[in-house]
């Protein structure tokens, strides 16, 4: 795992004794709430991990940091390096949907707190909480250089053979993304998430990065199920996946039901979207373009939703219902989600943003037995995914 601090010096990374973990288990501890994941293999060995402690004013520092500050001030164009065209999009990506989720509330207004991270990096975190439609919405985007201990890089070798690059020296990277959370007041609109990221190891001299990828995805979590809904929503994300490749969208959803499976309840957490990782099969300017698209849906994804069952009549047994699927929904992200885990155990990590996620309320009751008439179809779907699109 490896551990970088939020504020202040980065730390020192020494080799100690973990648990045996499974692909992409390390976060940048400044990422928060899952907006960026770095790929960690397990091929250090079964029992060790890389953690960082202590702090020294002599670790090193990416070159990029300032270099890429140069090119903020001069102005982008299509030919600036691809980190930074994908940090000011996502930027941009934040200001537009929550301009658009204040339009859809009508009343609460985003809090924004930014943050500079002094190894190199900023973010935002954008909430809206107790508003008229909207009982918690979080839109985060966060900025992360940092250097790489060696037995990292050695462990991402076993998925990206295309790094070259010593294994003896530690090597810059820089991450991005952006991630959102909606839980609505109405048990008749759905929650819904979405994170979009990138990441690059960078060349120490300046060239073109030694690997890069992107990741990302978007699922729906309802309470009520509405078939229409479900079908709106996979439809519009397969219409912007099938702009640039045919396999995307059936791959990557299949993909996002297995992620968003809670094993220990036999249940998905929803109704699923799409799901990858690690994605690096066209070039990156093609794959920039992919992004692009299912980072704009979003807004038509949801809000058509939002606006057909934000005002619908609901009964204390529906409220009772979204209260007990929040708890599902807090289970997954608390026992399965990489990003909600490894953050926690990230020291110097900003825990509120990791919380983001998490609903303002929800409930767990021994024993409780769903109603088969009213959320019969619901749990069939949780328990065996359905495709909601023809492929």
């Amino acid at each position: 795992m490896i551990h970088t601090r939020a504020n202040g010096p980065v730390a020192k990374c020494i080799a100690v004794p973990k648990p045996s973990v499974s692909k992409s288990i390390a976060t940048v501890a400044a990422l928060g709430a899952t907006v960026t994941t770095i790929a960690c293999y397990n091929s250090l060995s079964p029992a060790k991990g890389v953690e960082c402690e202590g702090s020294t004013p002599t670790k090193k520092i990416s070159r990029a940091v300032e270099a890429d500050g140069k090119l903020r001030l001069k102005g982008l164009t299509d030919d600036s390096p691809i980190r930074l065209r994908m940090e000011a999009y996502v930027k941009k990506l934040q200001e537009q949907i929550t301009s658009e989720l204040e339009k859809v509330d009508g009343q609460a207004k985003f809090k924004k707190d930014q943050w500079v991270r002094a190894e190199g990096g900023d973010g935002i975190s954008m909430v809206l909480q107790d508003g008229k439609v909207f009982e918690k919405a979080g839109v985060a985007v966060s900025v992360v250089y940092g250097m790489l201990p060696p037995a990292a890089v050695a462990q991402m070798r076993s998925q990206h053979p295309n790094i070259k690059t010593s294994s003896t020296e530690s090597v810059p990277f820089f991450a991005t993304g952006i991630s959102c959370v909606i839980h609505p007041h109405n048990p008749n609109a759905p929650t819904v998430h979405f994170n979009y990221r990138y990441f690059e190891l960078e060349d120490e001299n300046g060239g073109e990065p030694l690997s890069w990828w992107f990741g990302g995805g978007c699922d729906l979590t309802p309470t009520i199920l509405y078939e229409e809904d479900a079908v709106h929503f996979h439809k519009v994300i397969k219409e912007a996946c099938d702009k640039h490749g045919p396999r995307y969208y059936r791959d990557f959803k299949k993909w996002c039901d297995d992620y968003f499976y809670i094993s220990h309840r036999g249940e998905r957490r929803g109704i699923g979207g799409i799901f990858f990782d690690d994605l690096e099969d066209k070039s990156v300017n093609e794959l920039f373009a992919y992004v692009q698209s299912c980072g704009n849906a979003f807004v038509h994804q949801y809000v058509p939703i939002m606006e057909r069952r934000k005002n619908m009549k609901y009964t204390e047994e529906d409220k009772h219902w979204q209260q007990l699927r929040r708890g599902r929904y807090v289970e997954f992200n608390l026992v399965h989600d990489r990003g909600t885990k490894f953050g926690l155990l990230t020291p110097g990590a900003r825990i509120e943003s990791i919380m983001m996620s998490m609903p303002l309320t929800a409930r767990w009751e021994y024993m409780h037995e769903p109603d088969v008439k009213a959320h019969g179809k619901l749990m069939e779907v949780l328990k065996a995914p359905r495709e909601w699109i023809p492929l």
